[in-house]
Parts: C-alpha cells; structure tokens; sequence
C-alpha cells in the first residue's frame, strides 16, 4: 500500500523560503509519478508541480514557476518542494500526491486516482 508522509510547513514572512519534504513508501518498481498540490481556504485543490520516478520528467504550474523546485532523493524516498520568494497567496495546507506514470502531463493536474498524504501548513504572513 501506498503511503505518503509531509513534514517542513511552518510560518513564515512574505519573501522568504521553505522546503516541504515528501517521504514515499509502497511502491514496488513500477513507474510513478509524485508531486505537490495545495488548498487554500474556501479554495479548490490545485496542483502546482510533478516530478517522473527517474527525474527525467517534470512539470509546475504558472502560479509557482520560477519561484518553486521539485527534486527527488531516491536513496531516501523522498520527494522535496524547495519554495522560494513566498508570497501570503501560497498559504494553503500543501499536499504530497503520487500516481502510475511516466511524464508529468496535463493529466497529473486531476485529482482523480492519486494516493494523498495528509497535508502540511505553509502560512506566508508578517
């Protein structure tokens, strides 16, 4: 069985960083692809980037681009989101997601058939 676990959300002022770790178990050898995806209160899920198992494949959202980095550590199972330049909009409780694939398409943006971890807090407040 899948099973996904966040940790690193906190508080922090509007233009400064946190990296959100993803660590991931269950999978047995099959190609998958995992990522982030975010709510924000009163808001739908949305997600905002997808990394391939091998890396190879990657993709963000325009609302993170340029500011947000997906990058995996496979010895340790674990999927990073190092987020730069925060702004107060990024407050949202952020989740890990994974699902079977090979490319980070248009697709990884459903929220259908993905296993989901539970969630971690980022407030971007003074």
């Amino acid at each position: 069985q899948v099973h996904l676990v966040e940790s690193g959300g906190g508080l922090v002022q509007p233009g400064g960083s946190l990296r959100l770790s993803c660590t991931a178990s269950g999978f047995t050898g099959h190609e998958y692809l995992i990522g982030w995806f975010r709510q924000a209160p009163g808001k739908e899920r949305e997600g905002i980037t997808c990394i391939s198992k091998s890396g190879s494949s990657n993709s963000y959202d325009h609302s993170v681009q340029g500011r947000f980095t997906v990058s995996r550590d496979d010895a340790k199972n674990t999927v990073y989101l190092q987020m730069n330049s925060l702004e107060p909009e990024d407050t949202a409780v952020y989740y890990c997601a994974a699902e079977s694939g090979w490319i980070c398409g248009t697709s990884w943006y459903n929220l259908e058939n993905k296993y989901w971890g539970q969630g971690t807090q980022v407030t971007v407040s003074l």
